[in-house]
Parts: structure tokens; C-alpha cells; sequence
């Protein structure tokens, strides 16, 4: 038996992200894209209720392409309010769709989205070594300078905790407990 981030608890769909997904370094930018509107769209809830409505937004959001999703106009939102497979807030979809044109013009001034989010870590995973919950933060300096950045680029539902969130998801930090089997292998 090996031991796992408690948070992760007994339901399959959780497990399966842990084990397979969250803490693993991300530099692909349609990834990043679909994590940071994911991210975004949590705000208030619980994770699992985003990763249950996970395939239902890659289908409504058209697989997450930014392009795509950049030129969504006031028609596709009002669709996009009325699909029950998603969070359907307003401020949140409009958020995904002003979200996609700051990150096309991140991208054009950085060539990747990857080259910019990576330097609030200084392009390393920040290796971290919890114990327990509790420990963990819910933001962090780093998280707080790339909010305030994102925010001054335009983007929205991106506040420090969402941020250390997105962090967390994309690898960027390493926040599996080091007892959990997972911690060594991300």
C-alpha cells in the first residue's frame, strides 16, 4: 500500500487526477489555457465539481483552442449560459472568453504563454516539502506578483489563491505531502 495526498480521498475521478495529473510540469500552452479557465471557473466551489463538468467544458469551449475561444461573441456566451454541463455564470464565461484575448496577446509578446507563467517560478518547479495539510498555503509571494500581472494584462478570475491553485495543477510547484508516493515521481 503506498500513501497518497489526503485530499484526493476515495472518490476515482479525484484519484485519477492526483495520481496522473496535478504536479506535473506543464509548458503546453493549450494545456495551461484549459488549466487557467478551468482554475477560473472553480472559484467558489470544489475542484471535484469542476472535474465532473471537465469534458462538458472541453466540448463547449471547443477543446479549450484559444483562438476559438478568443472570438466567441455575445450569441455563443448567451449558448454558453444555457448548456447545463458547465458552470453557467456569466461573469465566469465572459471572464474565459477575456481570458483567451489577454493570453493570445501574452503569447504574441512572449511567443508562448508557457516562457511567461514559468518565470513567476524562475522557470524551475519550486520543489516544497509539507507534511501535512496544513501546511500547505493557499497563495504565496509568487502567486500574489502573478495575479497582480495577469490582472494588469487584462485577465480575470485570477486572484492569488486561484493562481496557487493553477500553480499546484500545472506543476510549477510541487505540493504533494512527502509521504505521499506521488512526491518523488513529479
Amino acid at each position: 500500500m503506498f500513501n497518497r495526498c489526503p485530499w484526493a480521498g476515495d472518490d476515482p475521478l479525484y484519484i485519477e487526477y492526483h495520481d496522473r495529473e496535478w504536479g506535473v510540469s506543464v509548458h503546453d500552452d493549450g494545456k495551461l489555457f484549459e488549466m487557467l479557465i478551468l482554475e477560473g471557473a472553480q472559484a467558489g466551489l470544489s475542484w471535484i465539481t469542476i472535474l465532473k463538468k471537465r469534458e462538458n467544458y472541453r466540448r463547449a469551449f471547443d477543446n479549450f483552442q484559444v483562438e476559438k475561444v478568443a472570438g466567441y461573441e455575445k450569441e455563443k456566451i448567451e449558448e454558453l449560459l444555457q448548456d447545463p454541463g458547465i458552470i453557467r455564470n456569466r461573469r465566469k464565461i465572459e471572464a474565459a472568453v477575456k481570458n483567451a484575448r489577454a493570453f493570445l496577446v501574452v503569447q504574441k509578446e512572449f511567443g508562448s504563454f508557457a516562457k511567461y507563467i514559468w518565470q513567476f517560478v524562475g522557470y524551475k518547479r519550486k520543489e516544497n516539502s509539507w507534511q501535512t495539510l496544513e501546511d500547505v498555503p493557499t497563495k504565496t509571494k509568487e502567486s500574489e506578483a502573478m495575479s497582480r500581472d495577469l490582472q494588469k494584462r487584462g485577465f480575470s478570475f485570477v486572484g492569488p489563491v486561484i493562481c496557487y491553485s493553477f500553480m499546484q495543477a500545472v506543476g510549477m510547484v510541487n505540493d504533494h505531502l512527502v509521504d505521499c508516493f506521488r512526491y518523488q515521481e513529479v
